[in-house]
């Protein structure tokens, strides 16, 4: 295969963009249909349509569903046994969607105003991507690049199309919790915050091991690889063990660990690194998945503010058992511990020069003083779909939370983490340049050979 930043791969790219993706980017020109203009009040009907149902996204269709004036009005996936199931749990007293296998055929449809990229992560940015130059509004699940270099072409579509409001899924940024932690941090109320600390502590059972196979019946197979390389078809690369594979996936630091990664870097108000240092294994399990289970990482960032050589911290750990006393509420160590949930742990820790803060996904407490003694707290949970609509009908993408550059600063230390972990060794990262030093190795992994037709194109 050409590397993507190849003459020939450029040259091969132009070609492919022109014949088989045809209307969608033809000749680089988005086929807007009005969308500034459509969407008047909050009376009109948003049409939305759901790109992936397997698991997350029937999340999505009910809790579209439940919004006022809007539509569920298509679901698209390759796999065409999911369809009647989907249609009887969401849709019993509902019409029925318009169905599509191909996300292609879908961005045809004008009558779509709306999609939700719920796919695999290695299809994340070229559906969404081809969404915006189609027209449609999009809101893209975390993470919403499956490398480095598709988060800046991704970030390069927002900038081109100033009109399609694009959504990052980290959907904590609609909480009014987080919000107000951001908020609280950023105004002083924990002095100088110097280090976050992201927490996914999940118990996940081992994949086993599942042999190639034929294609299942009703399961476009070549469609689902997309951008990835051509291999066999096997189960444990498939509906959701894909997570744990890197063709398709990023680990659990991408999974689950994202949404804490986000949080982890907003409260402390930092953007790219300049050191990156990651170790971890797979451990316990002899199975068919090749990321880590066992995960911890150090970033460094420079100080925000320019001021002196001060630098800020964010460490994050994934861990696949969660037994700890670190999230409890307060020092006093209470049998009622914090931030865990169904036996799993994840959420936040930001050390300040006044105390510390515990955040889980909906709530967070201080502890101030030498004697850590309880302080301001907050709480709030929020609708990210909802608001994903709002901005949509008020044709002002500022009202979207998750800014998509702010989602890719986040999968950004997701994927210098993991580039870290896989090479064994700590990287000296240049955040304007975005590349990585004196490291043409790592440089390489910033991206990926794409498998034609289904190239993230240089120029969007």
């Amino acid at each position: 295969m050409n590397h993507p930043h190849s003459s020939v791969g450029m040259r091969r790219r132009a070609f492919i963009t022109r014949s088989s993706v045809g209307a969608l980017a033809l000749a680089g020109a988005p086929l807007l249909w009005g969308q500034e203009t459509r969407f008047r009040g909050a009376n009109d009907r948003v049409r939305v349509a759901v790109i992936g149902i397997n698991g997350m996204g029937q999340s999505h269709i009910a809790a579209y569903s439940k919004l006022p004036n809007v539509e569920v009005a298509a679901l698209c996936d390759v796999d065409q046994n999911l369809f009647p199931k989907v249609a009887a749990k969401l849709f019993k007293d509902k019409p029925a969607p318009k169905t599509y296998q191909d996300l292609r055929r879908l961005y045809d449809d004008k009558s779509i105003d709306a999609v939700s990229v719920v796919t695999p992560n290695h299809w994340h940015t070229l559906a969404a991507i081809w969404a915006v130059q189609a027209g449609k509004h999009v809101s893209v699940e975390k993470p919403c690049c499956h490398n480095f270099f598709e988060g800046r072409k991704l970030v390069e579509a927002a900038e081109k199309y100033p009109n399609i409001v694009i959504q990052d899924g980290s959907e904590q940024r609609s909480n009014p919790s987080s919000q107000a932690m951001a908020k609280f941090l950023h105004e002083g109320g924990l002095g100088e915050v110097y280090m976050a600390k992201g927490i996914c502590y999940k118990r996940r059972n081992t994949i086993g091991h599942t042999e190639d196979e034929p294609v299942p019946s009703g399961v476009d197979y070549d469609l689902w690889l997309g951008p990835a390389p051509k291999r066999p078809f096997s189960r444990n690369r498939f509906h959701y063990n894909w997570h744990w594979n890197w063709d398709y996936g990023n680990g659990d630091i991408g999974n689950q660990g994202v949404h804490e990664m986000d949080m982890a870097r907003w409260g402390l108000g930092v953007t790219l690194p300049t050191r990156v240092c990651a170790m971890g294994a797979h451990v316990m399990f002899q199975d068919d998945q090749n990321t880590p289970n066992v995960l911890m990482v150090m970033f460094e960032f420079p100080n925000p503010d320019g001021a002196g050589d001060k630098k800020k911290i964010l460490q994050f750990e994934v861990r696949h058992w969660w037994v700890n006393r670190e999230l409890e509420l307060g020092p006093e160590r209470s049998e009622n511990t914090y931030m865990t949930s169904a036996a799993n742990t994840v959420g936040n820790l930001y050390y300040g020069s006044k105390g510390y803060m515990a955040k889980n996904v909906t709530e967070w407490k201080t502890f101030l003083g030498s004697e850590l003694q309880p302080g301001p707290s907050g709480s709030g949970d929020g609708n990210h779909y909802s608001n994903f609509i709002q901005a949509i009908r008020s044709g002002k993408r500022s009202l979207a939370n998750g800014d998509i550059k702010e989602g890719f600063y986040t999968c950004a230390l997701v994927h210098l983490a993991n580039i870290s972990y896989r090479l064994g060794r700590s990287l000296d990262f240049d955040p304007v340049k975005m590349e990585v030093k004196n490291d043409p190795e790592a440089n390489a992994m910033l991206t990926r050979n794409y498998r034609a037709p289904f190239i993230v194109p240089d120029k969007v």
